[in-house]
């Protein structure tokens, strides 16, 4: 199997080789075809030329070339020679969304912008994007990433009467969890491991329990999870009749932090039956992790009750988001809740939908689970375990708290945040920020009337919500500016194009030195490009690729160059996780069409009609009140925050009804059902 595996990996190698000559020969453009272009990631920093903040007075690269402010970055300079083009840039440094709105009345000045995808797909039916699926013969690379993957295919068409596709996808990896839980796990083991009882000078009194089990209070629950050698799978039990439900317990009488530790340490010791010995921390933070919604909060009470053993100082924050006053970011708060409590679409690729084991979809703001998860993350506002700046909105990022030590975890991408570990903490004390296990929580796949206790994220990458379109008015009836449009996504999805859009040119890599990543052989950066990230983007990968090579922008990024770029903590963390997904426990979605429902990953994009989107348009209070933008108005943020304060809103069936039935939450459910089921059909007679 494997040198089969190896031979279909060569071929395509060679294949895609192959097709961009082809691809060259079947679209032809005169060299020198200008392409107005108004694309870019989400602001003028991140564009496809230098903007005066990063360039200033200039900028000398690793390539040892300087550029200067308006200069086109490392990515595009070589993407222009390679394929012959001229670009004017356009691009206004908006987001995706509000770059489209900028040109939507003006489209006859740019001829290939940025957009969401769902933006992109309705002004495509709406006749203002070239269908670029009519034009799939003439690309092979990009035609041949489709056929390989029907589910991407499924998520960018948007007519199945014609199989249109009017935006060019964009992946951040493909394949592969995406967000995961991250905690100081130095804390974990200060408070949990080692024999005898938990001691200290000082510590705060618990704060009145609010929170209320939601794992069993009686009764055994069998999780299967890799070995601690990550070699194996083995059952882990949980009996709760050997001490009870820890939540449980707390909630009785008062604590304090060191009475709360030594109850969670007897819980771990006896609920296990000494499976974690006196390492009781890898009930968190082992490859043999096995830990609850419940487990965690009862940690998040030990961490915040004792800042004095921990940091030296009267306090510590226990949940985070990694900026405060960023909608985008506090989004993370409700995307961490679903996880924890078992509800799915609060990570979905497309608004709050998932597919249900019935193979119908399902809008997460209309389900009541939804607003009781929400409600007992209101809960721990209440008992002071989640960031006042959270609750308030406040200029705080991760950097602050992990620098200061006064942030236990959030939830979010390893490589940007891990590097922390390198730039805020003080690795030779021990100090580490690592990712930990998903948690283990009550999902129904399906597979049970009762549901089934598992691990399950639905943080998987798939195609992003961002994509680049063709402007029909813009390239007009001139072939040349067309064909350079097309060869330009065709080149993208080339071997050579997916590791220019990673990577940057060759300057930037180690000549003729490779490594296996994900079972392919990928380029290894340069010592200076190394050297360079940290210098100009403190390790962040992505802030480094997107603002100074031009990189990282669109199309398909490998994922190879983000891990050479991780810290050793991030690989350490991420590594537990990637162990437990290829043994088969940790659970996610799909890019196909599953034979359980459940675990289709929900299509990017749906095919509806120009009236459906008009239709759509109409019912403003979905789009304005459950936001993730930075500066949106997000309810679901703000439940969390404030509890069930909002109009409609003052309890879970309420809110759920509410936005049903008032908010046209029914009629948009109605809306994308029809596409799902249209779409379903189109892919049944599409593989017959």
């Amino acid at each position: 199997m494997k040198k089969i595996i190896s031979l279909v990996l060569a071929l395509a190698m060679l294949l895609s080789m192959v097709s961009l000559v082809s691809a060259e020969s079947s679209l032809p453009y005169e060299k020198g075809t200008v392409l107005r272009m108004a694309v870019g990631y989400n602001n003028s920093k991140t564009g496809l030329r230098f903007d005066p903040e990063v360039a200033k007075d200039g900028v000398t690269l690793a390539d040892g070339k300087t550029y200067n402010s308006g200069d086109f970055k490392p990515t595009w300079v070589a993407v222009q020679e390679l394929l012959g083009i001229t670009i004017e840039d356009k691009y206004q440094g908006n987001s995706a969304a509000k770059e489209f709105e900028y040109w939507k009345e003006q489209l006859d000045q740019v001829d290939m912008l940025s957009g969401t995808a769902a933006v992109l797909s309705e002004n495509g039916e709406a006749g203002l994007l070239v269908n670029i699926g009519e034009y799939l013969d003439q690309m092979p690379n990009f035609k041949a990433y489709l056929d390989a993957n029907p589910i991407v295919k499924l998520s960018i068409t948007g007519n199945v009467e014609n199989g249109a596709i009017y935006f060019s996808p964009y992946f951040d990896g493909v394949n592969d969890i995406e967000k995961m839980p991250l905690m100081r796990v130095d804390w974990i083991q200060k408070l949990l491991d080692g024999e005898g009882e938990f001691t200290a000078d000082a510590c705060k009194d618990l704060s009145a329990a609010v929170y209320t089990p939601y794992m069993p209070t009686s009764g055994k629950v069998e999780i299967e999870t890799p070995n601690l050698e990550g070699t194996a799978v083995e059952t882990v039990t949980k009996d709760y009749d050997a001490f009870g439900n820890i939540i449980a317990k707390m909630n009785e009488a008062p604590l304090n932090g060191v009475a709360a530790v030594n109850m969670l340490r007897e819980y771990i010791d006896k609920t296990y039956n000494g499976y974690y010995g006196t390492a009781r921390s890898n009930l968190y933070m082992g490859q043999n992790a096995a830990w609850d919604a419940d487990e965690l909060v009862a940690l998040l009470r030990c961490v915040v009750a004792n800042p004095q053993t921990l940091n030296g100082t009267d306090k510590i924050e226990g949940l985070f988001s990694r900026e405060e006053n960023n909608t985008s970011r506090r989004a993370d708060m409700f995307r961490f809740a679903g996880t924890l409590f078992g509800v799915r679409g609060l990570e979905s690729r497309q608004d709050y939908l998932y597919i249900g084991a019935d193979n119908m979809l399902h809008d997460a703001r209309q389900e009541e689970a939804t607003y009781e998860a929400l409600g007992r993350m209101n809960a721990l506002v209440q008992e002071g375990l989640i960031s006042t700046a959270f609750i308030n909105g406040e200029e705080v990022k991760t950097e602050n708290y992990l620098e200061n030590d006064l942030g236990f975890m959030h939830y979010d991408y390893n490589q940007t945040q891990t590097v922390y570990n390198k730039t805020k903490l003080d690795n030779a004390a021990g100090e580490k920020y690592m990712a930990v296990m998903v948690p283990v929580a009550h999902w129904y796949d399906g597979t049970s009337d009762d549901g089934v206790y598992m691990r399950f994220t639905e943080s998987w990458r798939s195609v992003k919500t961002d994509g680049w379109g063709i402007s029909k008015a813009g390239v007009g009836s001139d072939t040349n500016k067309l064909n350079a449009a097309l060869a330009l996504i065709d080149y993208a999805y080339s071997e050579e194009g997916t590791i220019m859009m990673s990577y940057g040119p060759e300057a930037f890599r180690k000549e003729g030195e490779t490594f296996m990543f994900n079972g392919k052989e990928m380029p290894v950066i340069a010592d200076a490009t190394y050297a360079e990230l940290w210098e100009k983007a403190s390790g962040n990968y992505t802030n480094y690729a997107r603002q100074y090579l031009g990189s990282t922008l669109s199309f398909m990024k490998s994922q190879a160059f983000e891990y050479q770029c991780t810290h050793e903590v991030g690989k350490e963390g991420a590594g537990k996780i990637s162990t437990a997904i290829a043994l088969g426990t940790i659970h996610h979605p799909e890019l196909a069409i599953a034979e359980l429902p459940w675990y289709t990953s929900v299509p990017t994009v749906l095919p509806t009609t120009k009236e459906d989107n008009q239709a759509l348009g109409n019912l403003t209070d979905l789009t304005e009140k459950f936001g993730t933008a930075k500066d949106s108005q997000n309810a679901l943020v703000d439940i969390i925050a404030k509890g069930f304060t909002l109009e409609g809103m003052t309890s879970p069936a309420d809110a759920a009804n509410y936005v049903a039935d008032t908010m046209g939450g029914a009629q948009y459910l109605d809306i994308k059902e029809m596409a799902w089921e249209d779409l379903l059909d189109y892919y049944t007679s599409s593989v017959q």
